[in-house]
């Protein structure tokens, strides 16, 4: 018999177009590892919201494996320990991985490299196997006229679609055949990914189908709405999102699955999906440049010391931060916003930037204050795109909006008809009228509804004056 081939498991939770997985299957018996690894991530360990997605995909993906007669070794601890460890004790032959661009995954590639050759000798080596898998092509595919990598959006998304079409899908393996005296793996609920004290997460339990089927299906029932996107991306109420971020953050498929769908498809509605499937290439090319780019500030036009109140230096701006992630701040669309994030672990797309406008402009809080906070509460809470999203907003980023250009709530929630939305996460508003729904006030606004944490009019002129004093200098 070939000897075995471990497929290092990250966020590429599934069987079908799985290069790591593909490729060891073909090779040998196939040793599927998925080490829970907290410390090499430090301040990027997974947030709660993210762990209990984790324990139910890895729960759905043994689930797929035991269909093949197969199973998944859970390891907790240091992975190149692990890993290294498993390939000593089975006599593997290679590790198979799909490329990972996070920091702390890059480090840890290099490091089990090492260690794998520290491994080996001239009979015993085990090679560390990289594959391409999680995104439409690797960052730094697509390259300026002098070689390098884009960091603005637009010449980059012009020039991934001059690329197309992606590789090819693959298929899930006929048949994966594993060693007779597999490695111990750990209980997956003795991970505590759930929580428990309290049970927080009935909300998301409510609103997810976690794992690779659900995916599919998911993917199944967009087919019939990709058309749609275009007009209905912005209007919460109706939600015309296909919620597809979570299954493609975690890996239960892949968006070269989904582009190979819907390639034949003419609508403007596929045309603006797709390029929301190239701006989630967009987001690794900057990190795989900028390893820090979700921590810091890229435009040298901010300087991050004049510019942002700090929640740390009063409690007045720490109490304005709490209202904001707990949706009291009086603005209902803002509310309506993260209310459904703590409810549901996700937010619509437009109110995602109606929210961050709001925390970054109206309440001058510096944006990784917001960063941190969907890092921990979002269920796709994404180490690129949340960090490129945050900093597009806040203006601070390579590629961003300009930072005078502020969103008004407000308008924004009449605009795109957010009365239902509002009214299904701010039940203090729900017997409202259309008319008064978006801006309560008088004797249209709740006792138990909040006053707003300040005026429009006066945060816009507040967050103008501050940006003016800090180019003044």
């Amino acid at each position: 018999m070939s000897k075995p081939q471990i497929v290092w498991l990250r966020r590429d939770l599934r069987l079908r177009d799985q290069p790591a997985l593909h490729a060891a299957a073909k090779a040998g018996p196939v040793i599927p590892v998925y080490v829970l690894d907290d410390d090499r991530a430090g301040d990027r360990k997974l947030g709660g919201a993210s762990r209990w997605w984790l324990h139910h995909s890895l729960e759905s993906l043994g689930k797929g494996f035991g269909r093949h007669n197969a199973s998944i070794v859970l390891r907790r601890g240091d992975c190149v320990s692990a890993l290294a460890g498993i390939a000593k004790e089975t006599g593997a032959a290679a590790v198979h991985a799909n490329r990972h661009y996070e920091p702390w995954w890059r480090e840890a590639e290099e490091d089990l490299k090492a260690a794998l050759d520290d491994l080996g000798d001239d009979e015993n080596e085990c090679a560390l196997c990289l594959h391409d898998g999680n995104y439409l092509f690797p960052p730094g595919t697509a390259t300026t006229g002098s070689g390098d990598p884009y960091k603005i959006y637009t010449p980059f998304s012009k020039s991934v679609l001059d690329m197309m079409p992606p590789r090819d899908e693959l298929p899930a393996p006929d048949s994966i055949s594993q060693p007779s005296d597999m490695p111990d793996s750990d209980s997956l609920s003795d991970w505590d990914l759930l929580p428990t004290k309290p049970d927080w997460a009935g909300g998301i339990r409510d609103f997810w189908t976690v794992g690779e089927d659900a995916a599919h299906e998911r993917l199944d029932w967009w087919d019939d709405h990709v058309d749609e996107y275009e007009d209905g991306r912005n209007l919460p109420s109706e939600d015309k999102s296909s919620k597809m971020s979570p299954h493609l953050h975690w890996g239960e498929i892949s968006p070269v699955s989904i582009w190979h769908r819907f390639k034949d498809k003419r609508s403007q509605g596929w045309k603006t999906f797709e390029k929301e499937l190239i701006w989630r290439d967009y987001a690794q090319n900057l990190i795989y440049q900028f390893p820090d780019y979700p921590a810091e500030t890229y435009r040298d036009a901010i300087d991050d010391n004049k510019l942002w109140r700090n929640p740390n230096r009063g409690h007045i701006i720490q109490e304005e931060l709490e209202a904001w992630q707990y949706g009291r701040t009086g603005y209902p669309i803002v509310d309506a916003g993260m209310r459904q994030l703590w409810k549901t672990g996700w937010m619509h797309n437009r109110v995602r930037m109606i929210a961050a406008s709001f925390l970054i402009k109206h309440l001058l809080i510096d944006w990784r204050h917001g960063e941190q906070w969907f890092w921990d509460t979002l269920v796709d809470a994404d180490y690129g795109s949340n960090g490129t999203n945050w900093q597009w907003v806040a203006g601070t980023g390579v590629d961003s909006n300009m930072f005078p250009r502020i969103m008004a709530p407000l308008g924004q929630s009449e605009k795109f008809d957010a009365s239902d939305y509002i009214r299904e996460y701010v039940p203090e508003l729900a017997d409202l009228d259309d008319e008064h729904i978006h801006d309560p006030e008088g004797e249209h606004r709740p006792d138990d509804y909040p006053e707003k944490l300040i005026g429009h009019k006066e945060a816009r002129e507040r967050a103008l004056e501050a940006y003016r004093e800090m180019k003044d200098g």
